[in-house]
């Protein structure tokens, strides 16, 4: 029910850190986050996805944007991590995958995380993930295939990427 929070929670190990959920639909991840002592913020351009978080969870930032054409003091970090779980890198508009990431990757502070799971079901793959991360000047740290950590293989058909900036 809350591997991408596990899976989060274990990899910044920091309770008081603050966590963007980027693509947070209904708040799922941010409100789990939130109740193990996270800062949590949620962009999401959904905004009947938002109301459902804040009627959820009113007391957390939940903002409304397009995480590819976010304002720089919008969700301004810096931020410890950045997940996109449930898919998010697979239903931003086509050819918007690096802008995406570049966003997130600027709102994070130095070693900070961006920690994204979706299938690989053509629309994009690992190869052009790693390449629209590598532009962002994230670098590679894990690839599973699923949020408990299951090893990555080639005949994988969904991926947990694990990316940080670099630190000084």
């Amino acid at each position: 029910m809350h591997g991408e929070a596990d899976l989060v929670d274990q990899l910044v190990g920091a309770p008081g850190a603050r966590v963007l959920d980027a693509g947070c639909g209904t708040g799922r991840v941010a409100i789990e986050l939130a109740r193990r002592g996270y800062g949590t913020v949620g962009v999401d351009v959904d905004g009947d996805l938002l109301s459902r978080a804040r009627a959820k969870a009113p007391d957390l930032c939940w903002i409304e944007g397009d995480l590819a054409a976010l304002g720089p003091t919008v969700a301004a970090g810096p931020f410890a991590a950045a997940v996109l779980a449930g898919n998010v890198m697979i239903f931003t508009s086509p050819g918007t995958e690096g802008q995406v990431l570049a966003a997130v990757a600027r709102r994070l502070g130095p070693g900070g995380l961006v920690v994204a799971g979706f299938q690989l079901s053509g629309r994009l793959s690992v190869a052009e993930y790693d390449a629209h991360a590598a532009a962002a000047g994230l670098e590679p740290v894990a690839r599973w295939s699923t949020w408990d950590r299951a090893p990555f293989t080639g005949t994988s058909d969904y991926v947990v990427a694990v990316d940080a900036t670099a630190t000084p």
